[in-house]
């Protein structure tokens, strides 16, 4: 059979396919799910502008390439639509992009057929080829991208189009459904953009495609769009209508409800903090214990302007905590990591700094997988005595005036510790006092904001304080794969890796039974925690944010996977809320008069994990 491709063997260009048109499988069981509970409100209203902040302007628009991971990265991509998405709480697999879907007997291929009405930002229909475009793209040197050439070439296939509305997604190997479906969803580019205007190399993408468009964004599929951008200053995304085609899908109605959202570059909290008290902003993240606890009952929360809620989920939990480079001087050595593990008091940090509201992380790689995580794994206890011992195992058998331990070269036990965001200066400064009881000085880099991640991306970081998304399932090649070590723009950012560690992560992508494929994942997270290449740090299984009284949302508010209530300072909400009209002129008015309504706090717990029993 001859099938409308694109695969590694046939990379002419982008659009030079073969004319006959490939023939759907005529025993395929179609998919939609479309029965699924909804999670958005009846009730909602369409209209107004949301308000909100930034703490730095984003190094790029472009979603690929150099740069392209850092925060902003969540208004570009988290809330634009795929082929397929998760229920937020049953956990199904429920339409977006496509509204069926099938999987053939040959375990490698998953079948989609395309919304008729789904369209580009710019009014531009949303094809087959724009699915088929995403290999052009994700395998291109030009994209200086290794992670998705490497992904896109070992894990796919091909993508084949059967017709404008109908393609497949064919994987390397065969895998169980979950993995496939995984594996196979993901976002159309669109072709009609990134049409080249010079390709010397003959690949289908621009010589140029970063710097072209390094601020240029690209149309989007789902409702915003980029409309107005003041360099340093703001941007405004703009909402594409109540005909936007998203809504004709049932899960999107009563969602993505403001007109458009404003967000300004506020690089101090305390400062975006006053402009939220006046009103300029709409929301204002109280996650910080500090915050919620004692910053949060001023005037206008004493008189009900301002309500405050506080949201619990099951989200899973990426990895976090320190990250330790060894390619760096004294890092490479096991005996080190090992006593910077119990040198780190992070257990004090959550009790003393942050009201016992955090929960520590047991293992580094993140929990909440399931069977993949390996709950038998505990967080390294701050041991002060131990982390001496091991620092004088390892040459630093001395102790200089200062308390700082030396080595026979006279070198001192230091090292810089790299992180975003001012407000977790305590944080870091209470972890270099107590690290002082190990002999081990830690000093404080703080790189502002989208500049933190570029540097640890750039692998010019000792020690990282730092946090990562994850996904449903654990992911290891990015992290500890040796084929990402001591290279940068890539996520391995400890520059760890070893033979043993290659071998499990290659078996564990590949592998198609879902038991052994968990096992093998438990198997990965105990030599990363022997290793000590990152020290866990804590987690957060919910939302706090506070609001001005004229933003709705549904009963209840959160589901499993809610990560925040509002669009505030990051796109990785629902888009369930909205603006009361009414509302918001009677509470306008109520300020201006300095009257009051009732104060308001939320405590949504409908999904807060219940505490294991104690036997």
């Amino acid at each position: 059979m001859k099938c409308l491709t694109l695969s590694v063997a046939m990379a002419a260009t982008a659009f030079h396919f073969t004319v006959q048109a490939a023939q759907l499988p005529d025993n395929l069981t179609w998919i939609s799910n479309s029965n699924e509970p909804l999670f958005a409100s009846e009730e909602a209203q369409f209209g107004g502008k949301f308000r909100t902040y930034i703490q730095s302007f984003p190094q790029t628009f472009r979603v690929i390439g150099p740069d392209s991971n850092g925060a902003f990265r969540s208004w570009l991509v988290d809330n634009r639509p795929a082929s397929v998405t998760r229920h937020p709480v049953t956990n199904k697999w429920i339409p977006e992009i496509t509204d069926e879907w099938a999987y053939g007997d040959d375990n490698k291929t998953v079948y989609f057929k395309i919304n008729p009405k789904a369209t580009w930002s710019d009014g531009e229909a949303i094809t087959a080829d724009d699915f088929v475009f995403v290999l052009t793209l994700m395998r291109s040197k030009d994209i200086i991208d290794p992670w998705y050439n490497q992904h896109y070439t070992e894990q796919i296939k091909e993508v084949v189009k059967y017709d404008d509305h109908t393609f497949a997604v064919v994987s390397t190997k065969p895998r169980n459904r979950e993995d496939l479906m995984i594996y196979s969803n993901f976002q159309p580019r669109p072709a009609h953009f990134y049409q080249p205007k010079d390709d010397k190399n003959n690949d289908g993408i621009d010589d140029n495609f970063v710097r072209r468009y390094n601020f240029k964004a690209e149309p989007s599929a789902g409702p915003y769009y980029l409309d107005k951008v003041k360099k340093g200053k703001s941007l405004t995304f703009k909402h594409i209508g109540q005909d936007w085609w998203g809504y004709s899908n049932r899960y999107f109605k009563n969602r993505y409800n403001v007109e458009k959202i404003s967000i300004k570059v506020i690089r101090d909290n305390d400062i975006a903090k006053k402009h939220f008290e006046k009103g300029n902003i709409d929301t204002f993240a109280l996650l910080i214990p500090s915050l919620w606890h004692e910053k949060s009952n001023t005037k206008p929360y004493q008189q009900g302007y301002i309500h405050k809620f506080w949201g619990y989920n099951q989200v899973p939990e990426g990895a976090g905590g320190i990250w330790i480079n060894t390619a760096k001087d004294k890092l490479d050595n096991p005996v080190i990591r090992e006593g910077l593990a119990h040198a780190i008091d992070f257990d004090g940090m959550i009790s003393k700094l942050l009201r016992n509201d955090y929960t520590r992380l047991p293992n580094g790689v993140g929990v909440g997988h399931g069977d993949y995580t390996n709950n038998t794994i505990t967080a390294p206890t701050f041991a002060p005595e131990l982390a001496a011992q091991k620092f004088a195992e390892a040459g630093f058998d001395k102790v200089g005036g200062d308390g700082i331990r030396i080595n026979s070269k006279g070198e001192r036990l230091t090292f810089a510790v790299t992180y975003g965001y001012a407000q977790h200066t305590p944080r870091i400064a209470y972890l270099k006092e107590q690290a002082k009881e190990a002999g081990l000085e830690l000093t404080l880099n703080l790189v502002d904001g989208s500049s933190a991640f570029k540097y640890v991306l750039e692998k010019k970081h000792q020690l990282s304080f730092h946090r990562m998304g994850t996904s449903e399932i654990p992911a290891y090649w990015e992290y500890f794969h040796s084929d990402n070590a001591n290279k940068i723009q890539n996520n391995n950012f400890t520059n760890f890796s070893s033979p043993e560690l290659d071998t499990l992560i290659m078996s564990y992508r590949s592998e198609f039974d879902l038991e052994k494929k968990k096992a093998v994942s438990r198997q990965i997270q105990q030599l990363v925690s022997e290793a000590n290449v990152i020290i866990p740090g804590y987690m957060v299984p919910y939302t706090r944010e506070g609001y001005w009284r004229w933003l709705k949302y549904p009963k209840p508010a959160m589901t499993k996977l809610t990560k925040f209530l509002f669009t505030t300072g990051t796109f990785r909400d629902y888009g369930t809320f909205w603006i009361d009209p009414v509302e918001y002129k009677n509470t306008k008015a109520a300020v201006k008069k300095g009257e009051a309504f009732e104060p308001m706090t939320v405590v949504d717990e409908t999904y807060k994990r219940l505490a294991p029993e104690k036997e």
